[in-house]
């Protein structure tokens, strides 16, 4: 069953640490190759604490998703996310398509 990585920005404390997370992020999604479905578009909080942003990427799996989330490019990157914002990040299995 597909998996989803959910990431919403709360709140950025340092551009310049946000801008080396992107890029860095952005690398080390080669060779996992999620699917982006949302990167940070317009949105609007219908309930719950406000947020500067999200994105939501589709991996095959759950296997898949943790893999990417894990690896040592990801592990890297994340250590700028987390001088540069606050984040919520979690990982929801999805459902087979009827």
């Amino acid at each position: 069953m597909p998996a989803y990585v959910i990431l919403t920005r709360e709140h950025t404390h340092n551009s310049e640490e946000m801008q080396r997370y992107s890029e860095k992020a952005k690398a080390a999604r080669e060779g996992h190759d999620p699917q982006p479905l949302a990167f940070y578009g317009d949105f609007e909080v219908l309930e719950g604490s406000a947020m500067e942003g999200a994105v939501i990427l589709r991996f095959p799996d759950m296997a898949a998703a943790r893999a990417w989330y894990q690896s040592p490019a990801y592990q890297e990157a994340r250590q700028h996310r987390f001088l540069g914002a606050d984040y919520r990040v979690f990982l929801v299995e999805g459902m087979e398509e009827v």
